[in-house]
């Protein structure tokens, strides 16, 4: 029987540990109840278990106060939150060239309706930003910086310290999508003013769970409004937090799965979930960056980038292309007579080999634009913290096999 290798976590972790599970099994089947709608223990006790996430949540990043944090589908509505409900008409904005469609496409929609105005700054062929060209693009009216911690393409990861330290007072919206949970973030030594993000990845929670941080001092409209279970009596939003941002029954049941893998993470500390992921990361670039016809893209050093790995099987390039961009982290572009597309390939890794991995434009294509692999993507390795060393190099082994075939 094959052994499944699931190397798609930067997509969604898996498998969730045994805690989150249970956590998840007893609210359904012990409190059930909705928090802060009714006083009985029920409710009381669900209170808790969201409350408490929430305080786990602000522990791990570094927040005082935890209702400067409220609770989200996915960083996908945390995003949206902030740009529909900070910006203001006439605002200018600047994001990077290596976003996720969940930036991108709301600032375009609010773009396109002349609500905002837009600037982009550039980043290198290993995804890495271009600080100074940022600073330079900041005008009288910008009123929002939004930086990807780390691609979820190539995992390449930004100096936030740096970017805060170029931009001054401007609010900074950070997209943590790929590194909470794995990578240590503090939002006041980093001056991170509103922080995104998701529970069903490096946080090991389930999907429909995520969040956003808003530091004090910032105010944001409600994409929603409705029952909070707080000062029913009034009919206008409460204009406190969490409350103002949390309309309606949330993802309880969720949340309480969040709470206990954020709980996981917290046990063990962050940088071990960090310093495993680094090694898994140097153990696969070393042991395919020298596979005949495979390039890999991003920094190609495990200090750089989060544990995902982009790669692509190619023919060699002509001259300009590719290799003349300096920095795309691209090795071995040997003779090959034609190339594998990551499509092609990804569904070699997923249905021979049973390495569970995704192959295209990962959403990103703005990412993809900057790293020269658009439109056909690439391939993309994404580990987590329940892989190993001895599963990379099996995934090494068929990578390795994949590339042959255009030899033999």
């Amino acid at each position: 029987m094959k052994r499944s290798i699931y190397l798609d976590n930067a997509a969604t972790s898996f498998p969730k540990p045994p805690e989150v599970i249970d956590a998840m099994v007893y609210f359904m089947k012990e409190v059930g109840a909705n928090p802060g709608r009714s006083g009985h223990y029920k409710s009381v006790e669900a209170g808790t278990i969201v409350e408490n996430a929430r305080k786990g949540l602000a522990t791990l990043f570094g927040i005082s106060d935890p209702k400067r944090i409220v609770f989200a589908m996915n960083v996908t509505e945390a995003l949206n939150t902030v740009l529909y409900g900070f910006l203001k008409q006439g605002d200018h904005v600047i994001t990077t060239s290596m976003e996720h469609n969940s930036v991108l496409r709301p600032l375009r929609h609010l773009e396109k309706i002349a609500f905002i105005s837009l600037s982009i700054a550039p980043c290198d062929g290993k995804g890495f930003l271009d600080i100074d060209k940022l600073a330079s693009l900041i005008q009288t009216n910008t009123a929002l910086i939004i930086i990807n911690h780390a691609s979820n393409v190539c995992g390449t990861i930004q100096d936030v310290r740096a970017v805060k330290e170029a931009i001054g007072d401007i609010p900074l919206l950070l997209d943590a999508a790929q590194t909470a949970g794995c990578f240590p973030i503090d939002v006041k030594a980093n001056g991170i003013d509103f922080l995104a993000f998701t529970g069903h990845k490096s946080l090991m929670g389930p999907q429909g769970t995520g969040g956003l941080y808003i530091r004090e001092g910032l105010s944001v409209q409600p994409l929603k409004r409705g029952g909070t279970g707080s000062i029913s009596e009034k009919e206008h939003q409460p204009d406190f937090l969490p409350d103002a941002l949390e309309s309606g029954t949330q993802n309880n049941v969720g949340i309480a799965g969040l709470g206990a893998g954020v709980d996981f993470i917290l046990k063990q500390g962050v940088d071990k979930f960090r310093e495993h992921e680094k090694t898994l990361t140097a153990a696969l670039l070393s042991q395919i960056r020298h596979v005949t016809g495979v390039t890999i893209y991003g920094p190609l050093n495990a200090d750089d980038q989060t544990a995902t790995i982009s790669i692509t099987f190619d023919s060699i390039l002509p001259p300009g292309s590719r290799y003349d961009y300096g920095g795309c982290g691209a090795v071995n572009l040997e003779v090959m007579e034609e190339d594998i597309y990551p499509a092609e390939a990804g569904n070699i890794l997923n249905a021979e080999y049973d390495i569970l991995v995704r192959a295209g434009l990962h959403c990103a294509p703005i990412a993809h634009r900057t790293l020269k692999t658009f439109p056909e993507g690439t391939i993309r390795i994404s580990m987590g913290y329940f892989n190993t060393l001895e599963e990379m190099e099996i995934a090494a082994k068929a990578i390795g096999r994949i590339a042959e075939r255009k030899h033999s």
